[in-house]
Order: C-alpha cells, then sequence, then structure tokens
C-alpha cells in the first residue's frame, strides 16, 4: 500500500485568519461570492500566500473553543458542512451549531483542571489554493484555526 506521508507546515507563514472586521481590500472583493454570516454566527477567512506546488498542500479546518477541562479526552459534536456560493461555484464550509461535549470519564486526580482548546471531532482536510480565501462560517462563540499540511515524497508499495 502506497503511503502518504504527511507533515504539519508551520501554521504562520500561512497568512492568518480574519473575521469580517478585519478583511483586506484584495479579500473583501473575493468574499462578494459568499454570503454574509447569519445571525449568531461568524463569518472567519483564511487568506493563503501562494505557495510553488499547492498540490502537495492540504488546508486542515480545526474547530473548537478554550474551556476548563481535566485529564479526560474531551471533544465537542458537530458536522462541518461543505456549501457552494450560488452563482460562483465556490465552496465555503459551515459549522450551523457546536454539539454537546463529550469525553472520556477516567478518574482524575485532584488539580488536574486546566485551560484547553477543546476541538469537534471532525477536522477535515481541504484543498490548499491560494486564489480563494478559505471562508468558515461558526457559531460566534466558536475560534477557527487551521493547519497546512504538506505531503511527503511518493513511496512504492512492494
Amino acid at each position: 500500500v502506497a503511503a502518504l506521508t504527511l507533515a504539519a507546515c508551520a501554521t504562520a507563514q500561512a497568512g492568518s485568519p480574519m473575521t469580517d472586521s478585519t478583511p483586506s481590500a484584495q479579500t473583501a472583493d473575493a468574499l462578494k461570492a459568499f454570503p454574509a454570516a447569519s445571525a449568531g454566527q461568524t463569518r472567519h477567512v483564511i487568506t493563503l500566500p501562494a505557495q510553488t506546488d499547492e498540490s502537495a498542500l492540504k488546508v486542515e479546518l480545526i474547530l473548537g473553543k478554550t474551556q476548563t477541562v481535566d485529564c479526560n479526552r474531551q471533544f465537542f459534536g458537530g458536522r462541518l458542512e461543505t456549501r457552494t456560493a450560488e452563482g460562483w461555484g465556490y465552496d465555503y464550509y459551515v459549522l450551523p451549531a457546536l454539539g454537546n461535549a463529550a469525553g472520556t470519564m477516567m478518574g482524575c486526580p485532584p488539580g488536574s483542571e486546566r485551560q484547553a482548546f477543546v476541538t469537534t471531532q471532525e477536522q477535515p482536510l481541504i484543498r490548499y489554493n491560494s486564489r480563494l480565501p478559505v471562508v468558515v462560517y461558526a457559531p460566534s462563540d466558536v475560534e477557527v484555526r487551521y493547519r497546512v499540511w504538506r505531503a511527503g515524497e511518493t513511496q512504492t508499495a512492494r
């Protein structure tokens, strides 16, 4: 079986996510294709810099929020939907609602509480495309983060 090795690239090179309040002029032009955020939702925009071989890159979308956790593994329910901007054909992503929190049920020692970013279980890898912004709609209390992944060398199955 041929394997595609993915290694995380530093997200600092990949631009920064922004909300509607801070788009650049170029991004504002590109956003005309996308609907405005509905009530209770925030539109997050990720602009990616041009790369020499974008076909070797993927963007991982990570949605969640910071909360107090203990030693258990915790996550939120919720499914990220892919939608298409009518008349434009551009994909964008919508998290209609953040599901309930769930987690393991280990007994944790006293004092193990800490602040941590708790994510949805689903963290899709999408195509890297510097020509269009990555647009994500999420409930206003949800933070959108991302990571850029780069494919390793192609391997031969034996």
